[in-house]
């Protein structure tokens, strides 16, 4: 049997019976294993396309990029299968939205832990998604570094299927740049911008300084602002999943609903 043919038989004998035997750390490195490999691929990918460009030898750079495709599709079966046989109603709701696949609901399982996670705001924090953390020069990091990756794809993801009929948050994406972009032009972010601007050196000749400079914030920083609205809407309807699971009793409401009179605010059960 080649190695092609080696792979191809893993996706369908040894998937199941891996996935069967899978526990939270190693579910962990699987899914950074997964975008690792993603990475490599993309970066074979790209010297493949100059070799063609000039007509070089290629054929075992070409072998290696098939590779990369190969274990990140075996990655995805087996987080699959793990996921429709643990019997976890919170995976099987987020894998059921659309932009969000086995290898997100994997790596949320494996970074979120039901049992210290008692707020949909605890989540937030975990993940690199509170603006008011702060920490100086060797002190420990206060969020999880890959959530924190992770949301940063799951926002990309919300992006490229807000066109989709069946998308959720991608249009909550959507919605809120717009209204992002209303208050920007009101000068709503003017201390945003001035502290953008006293923090960070940026070139004084981008667009980026251009923007901060007159109390605006330019379209990426407006981009970014709605992407993490809509994950951190997503984080707090599956903690309202996972919480109500896991403790049998309904998830307390996000504090900015319960305390601060927010009314932008759907359960999860209403999606």
């Amino acid at each position: 049997m080649t190695y092609d043919n080696l792979i191809e038989a893993l996706t369908w004998k040894d998937c199941k019976a891996a996935a069967a035997k899978l526990g939270r750390e190693e579910i962990r490195y699987l899914v950074s294993f997964y975008y690792t490999s993603q990475e490599n691929r993309k970066r074979s990918s790209n010297q493949l396309r100059r070799l063609r460009e000039v007509d070089a030898p290629r054929d075992f750079l070409e072998w290696v990029s098939g590779q990369f495709d190969n274990v990140e599709g075996i990655i995805k079966k087996v987080l699959a299968y793990y996921i429709k046989d643990n019997g976890r109603k919170v995976d099987h709701w987020a894998i059921g939205i659309t932009g969000i696949g086995p290898v997100i609901t994997a790596g949320l399982m494996a970074h979120i832990d039901f049992e210290k996670a008692k707020t949909a705001g605890h989540i937030w924090s975990f993940a690199g998604l509170n603006p008011k953390q702060v920490w100086e020069k060797g002190q420990k990091r206060p969020f999880n570094a890959e959530l924190k990756t992770l949301c940063w794809k799951i926002g990309e993801s919300f992006v490229k299927v807000s066109n989709n009929s069946n998308d959720i948050y991608g249009k909550m994406y959507a919605v809120r740049k717009v209204y992002e972009q209303e208050l920007n032009e009101k000068n709503h972010f003017s201390e945003q911008a001035a502290d953008k601007l006293k923090r960070f050196n940026i070139g004084k000749k981008t667009d980026a300084f251009k923007a901060y400079s007159i109390g605006k914030l330019p379209p990426g920083h407006i981009h970014a602002r709605a992407k993490r609205y809509a994950v951190k809407m997503f984080l707090s309807h599956y903690f309202e999943v996972g919480y109500e699971e896991f403790y049998n009793e309904p998830a307390p409401k996000p504090y900015v609903i319960e305390h601060l009179g927010h009314v932008d605010w759907q359960k999860a059960s209403a999606m």
